[in-house]
């Protein structure tokens, strides 16, 4: 019996990390041996075939072969080739049920572990939203920051901290938003939270115990923050989007006591919250209206500036939130709130009991980082490199989804593409990942009916899976 081709593998070896696909290509084959697709007996391609259908040089496979034989799992058998002559032991993860199914994934009601689930998944191209360039990472800076701030912490330095934040680091940030958001704060002002995602929670919390019941929220809207809410126990009524953003009257009409809002690109439709409607929400926060704004990509602008943050204009009445997870990395999980008098002592309490604060030692390599003129020069750097692939994302849409109608191209990470055609972007999405492209269908973030589209990221993509991706999608289409 001899195994023809790639197919047994089940992935391609794009999936493979860089520099290590001997590697890959080995743990690939022992899990096909251990699980019967190479059975004991049965003969592996020649390592010639096998290179070429990878496309991979003949070493890769030559490599991961004498890793098998070194296991002692194959042997060579001159002219009979290399033969598999024992299956290594069923590890419990390769017991363990495989990643859920598109159909999974995209059932009709999105549950809470959607997104791990799909992040879970593996893919040939992702297109996912919210993920910026994760190998234009500064390793060497961060690395140069982190000795430099060993080098002057003291031992009591490693005790515990403030749960507010580093003091250094809720200055830095202090000062970052005054030089790109035009808000003025002191550092009394910032706390330091595990990303915007926890923020969300904690103020939730607060909120919940003051009385409220209910956050509007945009329509669309992210799910992700929506789930956060209804965690809490929080109803998410909400509010039309148009060209404009949030519709102020209909906010008015809702009687809802605070909203969150992305006025700066709004998710997921991209729009600017314009001028007479940021007049109108002033005056209804001014009425006593809490605003929540998610600052959330307010660094990556291409083709027009940046508009200012609502926190500049009615500190009192507005919970800013930032974090670096669009412009360094989500794993970092630091992000800041800045929070109405009224609620901050509450605020921060909640934040002192869930985890006592965030860990100091990535507060202060960051502060360090932003202080010293670091972090511009790494947004210059991603800000180029976004902007070639949003570009190559256009380009792709425009030959192989002229239907599409794109949104929120001048700014962020993703563009939202919909159709004037009735069908169901969850199918779409579910045949995307068949074919190995992962994205999100836009009505995961639709509380009312609209039509079908998706949300695709090109942050974390280079340019050829981009086009990639979306011929694919092109194809899915016909």
């Amino acid at each position: 019996m001899t195994a023809e081709g790639s197919d047994f593998l089940q992935l391609d070896i794009g999936d493979a990390p860089p520099g290590r696909r001997s590697d890959w290509l080995a743990s690939r084959l022992r899990h096909a041996i251990s699980d019967g697709r190479l059975p004991v007996g049965s003969r592996l391609p020649a390592t010639r075939a096998l290179a070429a259908d990878l496309r991979v040089s003949r070493g890769v496979v030559t490599e991961a072969y004498q890793r098998l034989v070194e296991d002692g799992h194959v042997a060579g058998r001159g002219r009979a080739g290399t033969v598999v002559v024992a299956a290594p032991a069923r590890t419990k993860e390769q017991m363990a049920p495989g990643p859920p199914s598109a159909g999974t994934i995209f059932q009709r009601a999105p549950g809470i572990g959607v997104f791990d689930s799909l992040r879970s998944t593996p893919a040939r191209i992702d297109l996912s939203p919210g993920v910026p360039d994760l190998t234009a990472f500064p390793r060497t800076a961060w690395l140069r920051a982190e000795r430099t701030v060993l080098n002057n912490l003291s031992a009591a330095d490693f005790g515990y901290g403030d749960p507010r934040g580093a003091p250094a680091l809720r200055l830095a940030i202090a000062h970052w938003i005054a030089r790109t958001r035009g808000i003025t704060a002191d550092a009394d002002d910032v706390l330091i939270v595990a990303g915007v995602a926890q923020g969300l929670g904690l103020l939730a919390q607060v909120l919940c115990d003051t009385g409220i019941s209910e956050i509007a929220v945009e329509d669309p809207s992210s799910l992700g923050a929506r789930q956060h809410l209804h965690d809490r126990r929080l109803a998410t009524p909400p509010i039309r989007v148009d060209e404009d953003g949030i519709d102020v009257g209909e906010l008015v009409r809702s009687g809802a006591p605070a909203v969150l809002l992305t006025p700066a690109h709004q998710f997921p439709t991209g729009v600017v919250l314009g001028g007479e409607r940021r007049r109108e929400l002033m005056r209804w926060a001014a009425d006593g209206g809490l605003i929540i704004e998610d600052d959330y990509d307010a660094e990556h602008r291409y083709d027009r500036p940046p508009v200012p943050a609502l926190r500049s204009m009615l500190a009192e009445q507005v919970c800013y939130a930032g974090s670096v997870s669009k412009w360094l990395a989500p794993a970092l999980r630091v992000g800041w709130m800045l929070v109405p008098p009224r609620y901050r002592d509450e605020v921060v309490a909640a934040k002192r009991f869930a985890d006592l604060g965030n860990a100091v030692l990535p507060q202060l390599v960051l502060a360090h980082l932003m202080e010293s003129g670091e972090m511009e020069r790494q947004l210059r750097f991603v800000r180029k490199r976004h902007r070639r692939r949003r570009d190559a994302m256009i380009d792709a849409l425009r030959t192989h989804l002229p239907d599409a109608v794109v949104h929120g191209a001048a700014a962020g990470l993703h563009l939202t593409i919909t159709f004037d055609a009735e069908f169901s972007d969850l199918d779409f999405a579910a045949a995307a990942l068949d074919q190995g492209v992962k994205v999100q269908p836009l009505s995961w973030h639709c509380q009312r009916p609209m039509n079908p589209g998706l949300v695709l990221g090109y942050g974390a993509s280079p340019a050829s899976d981009i086009a990639e991706g979306i011929a694919v999608l092109g194809r899915l289409r016909r």
